[in-house]
């Protein structure tokens, strides 16, 4: 005698209440940790990273550089992070891995060039030449703020954000297609939208005329 099949449980509200609540936690975590991130990345690497002096005739000339001289990597990375962290919820299934993909690797591409960045003399060195003139000058008494490692933080901000996307990335809602670019509702399949009725339309006239009506009474 066979064993009879045993139903398997559906799942509660209570789990479907919690699913839900989770993929709302995550979406709302990724998209502050998202725009955060990127805001950091964006005003750290406007700062002044890096500061020297050059010799030029019997003194020195004091150079900066900011994060834009050092590298312009994480700024580009962030522009890119926030316009994946956008296109995430434009696109489903294997898009939106593959935009959470590239979100994340947003992310770790602005964390580490900011850290590699953070020791870089080259910037100042080039400052140096065209200051003085001299191609083989260099900056003395070089020093290095704190701004390369919060650009860093910012762009650890975004991975995570990335991260996120990619774990729960597929529980999250989509734009809905509900609309066409001009804002109005779209067609339904198999159905047709009646076209408005006038006298200035000939077959408008003949349907009146075949229900017996006066197609002239309201001109």
């Amino acid at each position: 005698m066979s064993a009879a099949s045993v139903p398997q449980p559906r799942a509660t509200r209570a789990d479907e209440t919690a699913a839900a609540s989770g993929g709302r936690r995550s979406l709302a975590a990724a998209l502050s940790l998202g725009a955060v991130g990127a805001a950091v990345v964006l005003l750290a690497s406007g700062q002044t990273w890096a500061e020297g002096t050059v010799a030029v005739g019997g003194g020195t000339v004091p150079l900066e550089a900011s994060g834009g001289d050092v590298t312009g990597v994480p700024t580009a990375l962030a522009i890119v992070g926030l316009a994946a962290l956008v296109a995430v919820f434009a696109v489903r299934r294997a898009g939106r891995f593959l935009v959470s993909l590239l979100l994340t690797l947003s992310g770790a591409g602005a964390a580490l060039a900011a850290y590699l960045g953070a020791t870089d003399s080259a910037a100042l060195n080039a400052k140096a030449a065209a200051t003085t003139g001299d191609a083989a000058a260099r900056i003395g008494t070089l020093t290095h703020g704190a701004w390369p490692y919060i650009t860093a933080a910012g762009g650890l901000l975004i991975l995570v954000a990335g991260l996120l996307a990619l774990r729960h990335g597929r529980t999250w809602p989509a734009m809905s297609g509900r609309y066409e670019r001009d804002g109005g509702p779209r067609e339904r399949k198999g159905t047709r939208t009646a076209a408005p009725a006038g006298p200035d339309r000939p077959e408008d006239l003949w349907k009146a005329l075949d229900r017996g009506e006066d197609p002239t009474r309201d001109a």
